[in-house]
């Protein structure tokens, strides 16, 4: 999937974009409305466990699974009335039942189905339904915005989807790690670059509630955490988003974050909630380091005229140069914010 100019590091106090004593009481009363957030640009890594187990491919050749109407990207959420916690509990449920017949919940889109299934027995004995099934995933993605009045934080500005079927993974709990980045393999055209990291095993940061198409979204622990340390800016609308000059912040060595040069070419007011900007990267440092935008990268803060304007999500495969962004207004609505 750097630090702030002077000048945008000056543009907030505390929480609140606080205007000059002087100015007139309206102005003041507008500018205290503008939520300020912390643009962090940090690496972190991200460990999600799934509610149920998802369905991400099925057996060849009739299987138990077909037969019952299962489908790619079904999650299945309780069998014969037992809530589903995990691929081994499937497993103590299914050797319990045997090869009699039982009833799954399945949830699929909005929808929650029963569908009936009679297991097959297999020639060591085991119990099968023919399909393969995740209830986990783990990965590096980038830190967008911590919120110091709430502890909430977003992150990836995309969801956390099943590499297979690209299903969004459903949340029934996560969480995320300090992480340092100790190599990149450069972007090129036709073949995206990463980022290649370290986790910190021994302690989790922080806890997610949602996973979202807009992004991951959790609260930090109550401990200090030096990549929140940064001066909270005010965030951009998404009329106020422009072409033109802007920086990201990003972690692409060790543990530093530093800000680099990109532009702005194009603004999507009506495209799809995560491919709302399309950034192009000038920075010598950052081209020279990674190519351009990297898997790892998703997540960057994107700050124009001294504001929080959005993150980057995608890169473009055949140019690493460039990728797409969402507005922050999309990841704050995401995250309940």
């Amino acid at each position: 999937m750097n630090s702030l100019s002077g000048r945008v590091a000056a543009a907030c106090l505390a929480f609140l974009f606080v205007c000059a004593a002087h100015a007139p009481a309206a102005r003041a009363a507008a500018e205290e409305s503008v939520r300020c957030l912390v643009p962090v640009g940090h690496t972190l890594g991200v460990k999600l466990f799934a509610d149920g187990v998802l369905v991400v491919a099925l057996s060849d050749g009739e299987t138990p699974a077909k037969e019952s109407g299962l489908r790619e990207g079904d999650v299945l959420l309780a069998f014969n009335g037992t809530d589903v916690g995990s691929i081994e509990h499937l497993q103590r449920l299914l050797a319990e039942n045997g090869a009699a017949r039982a009833t799954m919940s399945v949830r699929r889109g909005a929808r929650t189905l029963a569908l009936p299934i009679t297991p097959e027995l297999t020639e060591d004995g085991r119990c099968r339904l023919g399909a393969w099934i995740r209830d986990s995933m783990a990965g590096i993605g980038t830190m967008t915005f911590y919120d110091p009045q709430s502890g909430v934080f977003g992150a990836l500005g995309h969801g956390v989807t099943d590499v297979d079927t690209g299903a969004l993974m459903p949340l029934e709990h996560g969480s995320v790690m300090d992480a340092t980045v100790k190599a990149v393999k450069r972007g090129e055209s036709g073949s995206p670059g990463e980022l290649r990291g370290d986790f910190d095993l021994t302690r989790d940061s922080g806890s997610l509630y949602a996973n979202t198409d807009c992004g991951i979204f959790g609260v930090l622990n109550g401990e200090t955490n030096a990549v929140t340390t940064r001066s909270a800016v005010p965030v951009a609308s998404k009329g106020e988003v422009t072409t033109g000059r802007a920086a990201i912040l990003a972690n692409c060595d060790g543990g530093e974050v530093r800000e680099y040069e990109v532009e702005i070419e194009r603004v999507y007011a009506g495209a799809s909630p995560t491919r709302n900007l399309l950034v192009r990267v000038t920075d010598p440092a950052l081209l020279a380091r990674t190519g351009g935008i990297v898997q790892g990268m998703s997540g960057s803060p994107i700050l124009q005229n001294g504001r929080l304007v959005g993150a980057v999500t995608h890169v473009l495969v055949n140019d690493a140069t460039r990728g797409y962004g969402i507005f922050i207004e999309n990841m704050l609505a995401a995250a309940g914010l």
